[in-house]
């Protein structure tokens, strides 16, 4: 094993990596509070709302919204079969693909999502954007972007999806 100082991160590198931590527990679970709070919702609830209500018509393939809400294919079917039973979202079958299991979010998924917005926009808001001044979120956004890149989809084998 090389003790050598290559195997040590920074003092800036660790401070970084501490702050980068820190975020990843306490964002997640300062809003999946606020959700459970004013929604009764997780946080990867909303998020699969979010996405079915940005497609077409409100549905998406399993595979496609599991890609698009960052889950895999088994946690978003976790996450779609307790929707389902609050009756926002339903499962039918893709008329053209008989492999294939559509998500599409109903009327009442709607207005959970419409009840839901305002108070997870402020809280993101309020956690994020109004730390930060237009040129700190521009580098923020630019820096984030360049992380989920190497995160997602060919930047690891094993990366998230």
């Amino acid at each position: 094993m090389n003790n050598g100082p290559e195997e040590w991160l920074s003092d800036q590198e660790a401070q970084t990596w501490l702050n980068i931590w820190s975020f990843h527990v306490w964002l997640p679970t300062r809003l999946e509070a606020q959700l459970k709070r004013d929604a009764g919702i997780s946080h990867y609830d909303y998020f699969a709302l979010t996405r079915l209500w940005a497609a077409e018509k409100h549905t998406l393939r399993m595979s496609e919204l599991a890609a698009a809400s960052d889950m895999t294919l088994s946690h978003l079917s976790r996450v779609i079969t307790r929707l389902e039973k609050q009756g926002t979202v339903r499962r039918l079958p893709d008329p053209d693909d008989g492999r294939s299991t559509l998500a599409q979010l109903t009327d009442e998924g709607l207005d959970l999502l419409k009840q839901a917005a305002p108070g997870h926009i402020s809280e993101v808001r309020r956690l994020i954007f109004n730390n930060l001044g237009p040129e700190e979120q521009r580098q923020f956004s630019e820096t984030m972007s360049k992380i989920v890149a190497a995160l997602g989809p060919g930047g690891e084998k094993d990366g998230p999806r």
